[in-house]
């Protein structure tokens, strides 16, 4: 029975991530860029939840949606190493572009594009016994990324409200950015996801440039650097649904076991081992504890923001390789006691595991992390800084009210990602008699 999951890639962003990513699990399932099987059947596992069979040739293809308001990334994919692994139809762009502008990818350019999009995604949704759900890969400070990205999620979640949305969603950096207006887009965005998305997996410039500084000393990474450790990640995300192992996940099972709360469902991911070429031995000896180390201390993480100024309200881990699961548990469970005061103690069995025996490519033993942690707010308060800076001077304002937005959208979303950030400082500090004393808790469910 295929169980599908449908990935779109929108926009400049979403677009390049993407196709890394899907390099990355074509060489996991033992298929080259062509779409040919050249693995084993082990190998292929439960490709068929991100792959398909094309109905013209023997081959596979992604089941993956490209989008963007302008044709010239979407052509560069095409007509790249992986562009023989998407299906021709699944690749849909406008001419004009959406000029780092929320409004024309949500309200103008985008709303004639969407209707385009919901096709290849009925398709794609169609061929699958059981659908899962949706994934989008996108920015939150582009045009389109952000505003058609965000449409979309919208628009499926009409049509299919029963499925899963996760996104895997990249805030901007002010270090690295050259788009002005980008806080207005990823606030805009934000408040969109916060209600239309079950799961997003924030990934952040800042922390990638950090990773590749410290890690592997690049001064100036490469965005194919960047890209890479961002795909290594999602691969490891999705390892659980694409291969078979012990207490394997699907969507809904791993959003049930991470969000305690509907509006908290923002995650920080990390992957280990990230190390140097001269430490190239370590890839094949390391251990469940030295994998774990690297992800407890958070430098690992793609968002930058400190784990150690929150608590974590869930942690879900998957560890593939030639581990015992015995092994696993007994350093989980270790972990926890010694970390005991980084998690909330009104969740029990807070931390999820599951474990696959086939490793990532380039490793013969990994470990992703996703973890709901109260410090993602650090992320959210730095952009509501910047826009809050920007929208009081009323500062760019006319290019985003002349694509049919009001004022008061501005006011409603920064609202609405203020009341995440309360939200999540709340939950992150109470104690379990806070919930008991505030009434959340009543006192007779606990004898």
């Amino acid at each position: 029975m295929k169980r599908g999951i449908v990935q779109i890639m929108a926009g400049q962003c979403g677009n390049s991530i993407g196709a890394e990513y899907w390099k990355q699990i074509a060489a996991e399932h033992g298929i080259d860029l062509h779409g040919k099987q050249v693995g084993s059947v082990e190998q292929l596992g439960n490709g068929a939840s991100v792959f398909r069979l094309a109905p013209d040739v023997e081959r596979h293809i992604a089941r993956a949606i490209l989008v963007d308001l302008e044709p010239g990334v979407v052509e560069a994919v095409r007509s790249g190493a992986a562009g023989q692994l998407f299906q021709p139809a699944n690749i849909v762009n406008g001419q004009s572009g959406a000029g780092n502008n929320w409004a024309r990818g949500h309200y103008t350019e985008g709303a004639e594009l969407v209707e385009s999009v919901l096709d290849a995604a009925r398709h794609e949704a169609d061929d699958c016994d059981v659908l899962q759900g949706f994934q989008l890969v996108h920015s939150l400070g582009g045009g389109t990324g952000s505003g058609l990205g965000t449409l979309l999620i919208s628009k499926l979640k009409e049509e299919y409200p029963d499925r899963i949305f996760n996104s895997f969603s990249v805030a901007p950096s002010a270090k690295v950015s050259d788009i002005v207006v980008e806080p207005y887009n990823a606030i805009f965005t934000l408040s969109e996801l916060i209600e239309n998305s079950d799961g997003t997996f924030l990934i952040d410039n800042d922390a990638l440039y950090n990773i590749c500084h410290r890690t592997y000393d690049r001064i100036n990474p490469s965005y194919a650097d960047l890209n890479g450790l961002v795909a290594q990640t999602m691969a490891g995300i999705t390892a659980s649904l694409r291969f078979p192992g012990q207490l394997n996940s699907d969507l809904r099972k791993l959003a049930m076991n991470l969000v305690p709360f509907p509006r908290l469902h923002f995650y920080v991911s990390g992957f280990a081992p990230l190390i140097r070429a001269e430490e190239e031995e370590f890839r094949s000896r390391c251990s469940v504890r030295e994998l774990m180390h690297q992800l407890t201390v958070g430098r690992n993480f793609l968002v930058d923001c400190d784990p150690n100024h929150g608590r974590y309200l869930t942690m879900a881990a998957m560890i593939r390789g030639d581990f015992s699961m015995h092994e696993i548990e007994t350093e989980f469970s270790s972990m926890q006691l010694k970390h005991s005061a980084a998690f909330v103690p009104w969740v029990p069995n807070n931390v999820t595991i599951s474990s696959c025996a086939i490793p990532p490519i380039g490793h013969a033993r990994s470990a992703t992390v996703i973890g709901n942690n109260s410090a993602v707010a650090e992320v959210f308060r730095r952009l509501l800084q910047q826009f809050q800076a920007m929208f009081a001077k009323k500062a760019y304002l006319h290019w985003f009210t002349g694509e049919g937005m009001d004022v008061q959208e501005f006011v409603e979303a920064a609202k609405n990602v203020q009341d995440l950030v309360s939200e999540y400082q709340q939950r992150g500090e109470m104690d379990f008699d806070d919930y008991v004393d505030n009434g959340i808790v009543e006192e007779e469910t606990i004898e």
